[in-house]
């Protein structure tokens, strides 16, 4: 390697990892670190982050990268960040963390969602956001501080996700990247800038003054500071940009630029993503829009926290058991082939707020491997409700185009390709996160025009599985026994709500 050739660096801010990853101009992945971020959860319900540790887990992370890789500082040319959205990472008004950040998977404001439901404030707002009311929504979260810990809701002077936070402390700069923000609530889709009427609508005013500006995905914010070079090991003064949304960067990497394909997303969130240009109005279904990275586009999508984050939770409780173990274990079963049930919710569930996890139809002869099967279905039967609905926006999809860690395993794939009749295209990018955000930073510092030109200048290599029609045939019949069950327990906790009333 010469010691002129140079790297963008993309940094990928997720929900259980935090990596950082060195790309050459080919776009050639270069070297990766990761490093296991801790979720805290003090109480049923939460889930947050020491933000002063996640900074030191990125901290760390960089200057391991720089080392392990041996490249000068120098060689670095450019810093994206990619990140898990919504969620908040506040600062107080000395730009301290203003305590524990609060992940998108958080609960804690399900009754204030409840109460804005049965208010009909979601149908006020989403002609104006484009966006559900969810959970981990910054405006939810900011609500449930404002009622609930008034002293700190007080006290915040600053209001960021999760790559805001960390690009702050690279550079000093706040701003809020627009992929991002434009799906907070916070955002007027239709103006393309923060609407007061909204916090006003969701009774937290206050915390207007705490919006940072709006920055673009590929506009340089800031420069690595002397005080964030000392601990990360980049050199000083080399710029950063906004950033991803890591729903966009997948969805980037995927080679999205049409509506025949659409961008299956497996991890913690079941997301299926698609391209389209401009708003449209009277949709069958509302769906989610976020600002895309070229200029005219945006993202579309539907999404839950109800993929394969259940899996990793499953088999944690069981002790060591690799991938390809259960995957073996899955693929020794035939398809379909039992009445066992799973249903994805242990972090929220898209068919209900009221909806939590579990099994059905256990009986003794079930083995292990039966309720991994049903563990890899009931996720897959979760993608297709979000999939569906967008079928019926998006009606030339042609294949499915799926990242995400189940996207390693061909038995997984293949389920997915079974159920919905559609190909699977497997794109044959490692990081999507690091690398998103490495070509982010790469049209930034001009090395491309925009992300149009640094698209086509990249071969994308793709894997294909196609649908096995008898296969397709089972599982039509399984997944709407599995309708059926959803069906009937939303009708148990409709009395159970009308009893306890």
């Amino acid at each position: 390697m010469s010691d002129k050739e140079t790297f963008w660096l993309g940094i990928d801010c997720g929900g259980t990892y935090l990596k950082a990853g060195l790309y050459n101009r080919q776009g050639e992945e270069f070297r990766v670190e990761r490093q296991s971020l801790q979720t805290l959860s003090p109480k049923p319900g939460y889930a947050e982050r020491d933000m002063s540790s996640l900074w030191q887990a990125c901290a760390d992370t960089l200057r391991r990268l720089l080392q392990n890789s041996g490249i000068s500082p120098h060689q670095v040319q450019g810093v994206g960040i990619s990140a898990q959205g919504k969620g908040l990472f506040p600062l107080d008004k000395n730009d301290k963390p203003l305590g524990n950040a609060i992940l998108s998977s958080d609960r804690r404001a399900l009754e204030i969602v409840r109460r804005w439901q049965q208010d009909g404030v979601p149908e006020k707002l989403y002609p104006h956001t484009r966006q559900t009311l969810w959970t981990g929504h910054p405006v939810s979260l900011l609500r449930w501080l404002k009622e609930n810990e008034p002293q700190r809701y007080a006290q915040i002077g600053c209001v960021m996700m999760g790559h805001d936070f960390l690009r702050w402390c690279l550079t000093g700069v706040k701003g809020a990247e627009e992929s991002n923000i434009s799906e907070s609530n916070l955002y007027n889709m239709n103006s393309g800038r923060y609407d007061p009427q909204l916090t006003h609508w969701l009774g937290i005013s206050e915390i207007d003054d705490a919006l940072p500006p709006v920055v673009g995905s590929a506009e340089i914010c800031g420069e690595i500071t002397p005080q964030a070079a000392a601990i990360t090991g980049l050199a000083a003064g080399t710029p950063v940009v906004g950033g991803l949304f890591d729903v966009v960067s997948t969805a980037l990497c995927a080679g999205l630029e049409d509506e025949r394909t659409l961008n299956p997303v497996m991890g913690t969130w079941a997301v299926t993503s698609g391209i389209t240009q401009g708003l449209r109005n009277h949709e069958p279904h509302p769906y989610v829009y976020g600002r895309y990275v070229n200029d005219g586009e945006y993202i579309v999508h539907e999404a839950s926290p109800t993929s394969s984050g259940n899996l990793e939770w499953l088999t944690a409780q069981w002790g060591d058991i690799s991938f390809d173990e259960i995957n073996q274990s899955v693929a020794s079963l035939p398809k379909a082939g039992s009445d066992l049930f799973f249903l994805p919710f242990l972090y929220g569930s898209n068919a209900g707020l009221e909806m939590t996890s579990g099994f059905y139809g256990m009986q003794s002869l079930h083995t292990r491997a039966h309720l991994l099967q049903a563990v890899y279905e009931g996720v897959v039967f979760c993608h297709m409700t979000h999939l569906n609905r967008m079928r019926e926006r998006f009606t030339d999809v042609r294949a499915l185009r799926v990242t995400g860690g189940p996207a390693h395993s061909d038995v997984w794939m293949q389920m997915l390709a079974d159920v919905s009749g559609l190909t699977v295209e497997l794109p044959q990018v490692e990081e999507t996160g690091c690398y998103g955000a490495a070509l982010a930073a790469q049209v930034g510092t001009g090395l491309f025009v925009d992300f149009h030109d640094a698209q086509h200048a990249r071969q994308l290599t793709l894997r294909t599985l196609k649908p096995d029609a008898a296969a397709h045939a089972v599982y039509q019949k399984k997944y709407q026994h599995y309708q059926f069950l959803i069906e009937a327990l939303q009708g148990f906790h409709a009395r159970i709500k009308e009893y306890n009333a």
